[in-house]
């Protein structure tokens, strides 16, 4: 080739990089230590919840009573995941992770204690479970809000199907365990073991040296952080799509969960070894599922699996509801394992990649609130509907909810993994002050000043729409846009937060995404032009000093 056809010729595109593997994520050290003691604390857990139950009903063989077991294991989670996730946004997610794990270890160790001495009452056993309820409520926020600090983006679809795997895995393992340990010896052994897999999570935590992040302003108030947080989740569009998708497949697809027991052994005349391989047969399913979701992935979206993976799921419960032949259940269940880990995978990631880092735990805890509030709300409905009509009904009453469930989805897909970049932009300049304000003093309004060619006024206002949303997001209180009456063109947008370092918190909020955004609108403006910020301060009360004029302001560069 001459230098002359080498210098025109069109380069070859850049080879698109592999997508990472199943197993990928493992070779991240802190990662693969972590997944590893979440193991075998999840399988602690199930041998718990088999223990718990067995022991009630030697106690107290009401059907409450053992009902009660597995709400006191679920209510916690259900009344305080919201609460913990805000602490483990405003509080460092390592030592918050740390001491709610210590907390479970002790509540753990203290109920085998008790076994151990004959001291246990029926209500003895439920305060213990629903103290050890209280530590994953603290625990699950924070840990799924540190995945993404352990592993690269392009590498976290994987990892939560890993983390997912992980509970399935568990949830085939222990209960089969539990139960010949608690033949074999009694609870208190289950109970004394599940304190000990606490410890493995404790020590993978403990050594982790978190790169810490320290802020220039003070932490949030527990209150103040809550409602930012759920503002945040209200005006996040795809984030609540999440949601609504979740809730929809849910709320049916707990029917499988609750009613597999007495479809074991009413439908297909199995023992609790019966039941305990259609469990192992399920984690099977998943484990399959989570070896082959990347390579799916590298060509099917994250929404179309999570609806072919929902329209399977409603097939097995079609299968339950008329199977007689324990080898077809089992195979059903093996397709309900892979059809599971997909979707809970892909609502994860989803839910993951539509919130940045300083909300993370916060929107996550409404996650698993959805999560867990639709499979109690479900499993109770079903339970009934079983009671009253009968298996077959309600299974296939399940299978139809959840294909009816997908009508909304073409209103609320899931967001690509790669949508949208929610790393902070730091792109906001520090206001310009005369003094510098106290922190808690406020309302403080910003306006923005924008000269806006007419040809441009529709697509500037549909930007503004979508600025609305993230200046709401990223703290304001209001929000609002007018146009100057004397001089068309001339557009005012105004925003309120509470207080001088809420206002500040917004320049640390800011994203990537968010500047995307902005640059379009400022795009949409007069050639030569630039909006102009001003900051209002509300009145300054002092004991000795009349309050300032309602008309302090600094001005500076647009946020």
């Amino acid at each position: 080739m001459t230098a002359t056809a080498a210098a025109t010729a069109t380069p070859e595109p850049a080879a698109k990089p592999a997508a990472p593997g199943a197993w990928t994520p493992l070779k991240r050290p802190v990662f693969r230590a972590l997944w590893i003691a979440t193991l075998i604390s999840n399988i602690g857990t199930w041998m718990h919840d088999v223990g718990a139950a067995w022991m009630m009903t030697t106690l107290s063989p009401s059907p409450l009573m053992v009902a009660l077991v597995q709400a006191a294991t679920t209510l916690p989670v259900f009344l305080l995941a919201l609460p913990s996730g805000v602490l483990a946004d405003i509080f460092d997610r390592r030592r918050f992770l740390l001491w709610a794990q210590i907390f479970g270890t002790v509540a753990t160790a203290g109920l085998a204690l008790a076994a151990l001495f004959g001291m246990v009452t029926p209500a003895v056993l439920l305060v213990f479970t629903f103290l050890i309820g209280i530590s994953a409520a603290a625990s699950a926020p924070a840990f799924q809000a540190i995945v993404p600090e352990l592993v690269p983006k392009e590498e976290l679809p994987p990892a939560v199907a890993l983390n997912s795997l992980s509970i399935n895995v568990s949830r085939a393992v222990g209960p089969a365990l539990g139960g010949l340990i608690v033949a074999a010896t009694g609870p208190a052994a289950v109970f004394a073991l599940n304190a000990l897999s606490f410890v493995a999570v404790i020590a993978v935590v403990w050594t982790w040296k978190r790169e810490a992040k320290p802020s220039r302003l003070p932490r949030e108030h527990f209150l103040g952080a809550m409602r930012t947080g759920l503002r945040y989740v209200r005006e996040a569009p795809d984030f609540r799509r999440v949601l609504v998708r979740a809730l929809g497949f849910f709320l049916f697809a707990s029917a499988v969960w609750a009613l597999l027991p007495v479809v074991a052994r009413e439908r297909l005349g199995l023992d609790a070894t019966g039941y305990g391989v259609l469990l192992a047969v399920l984690g099977a399913g998943a484990v399959s599922g989570a070896l082959v979701l990347p390579t799916l992935r590298r060509s099917v979206s994250n929404n179309t699996l999570s609806i072919a993976a929902t329209v399977l799921f409603a097939g097995v419960a079609a299968t339950l509801a008329l199977a007689r032949d324990p080898l077809l259940a089992g195979a059903a269940l093996a397709v309900a394992g892979a059809c599971w880990i997909t979707v809970l995978s892909s609502f994860h990631v989803a839910a993951q990649t539509a919130l940045p880092g300083w909300v993370k735990a916060r929107g996550l805890s409404v996650f698993l609130v959805v999560f867990f509030g639709s499979m109690a709300a479900g499993s109770a409905l079903w339970g009934w509907t079983a009671t009253g009509f009968g298996i077959p009904v309600a299974l296939l009453a399940a299978g139809a909810g959840q294909l009816l469930g997908l009508v909304v989805a073409p209103w609320n897909p899931l967001r690509p993994a790669d949508a949208g970049d929610h790393a902070p932009s730091a792109h906001w300049p520090q206001p310009l002050v005369h003094a510098e304000p106290d922190l808690d003093r406020g309302p403080v309004l910003v306006t923005v000043d924008y000269a806006v060619p007419a040809a441009n006024t529709a697509p500037f206002l549909a930007a503004m729409t979508d600025l609305r949303r993230s200046r709401l997001r990223g703290g304001a209180l209001t929000w609002a846009v007018y146009e100057d009456a004397a001089r068309p063109g001339r557009w005012i947008e105004t925003f309120v937060t509470e207080s001088w370092v809420e206002h500040l918190r917004q320049h640390d909020r800011v994203t990537q995404a968010d500047k995307a955004l902005q640059d379009r609108v400022r795009a949409l403006c007069a050639p030569g032009s630039a909006p102009r910020v001003d900051h209002f301060l509300g009145p300054a009360a002092t004991p000795d000093a009349p309050p300032a004029p309602p008309h302090d302001h600094a001005s500076g560069a647009s946020p």
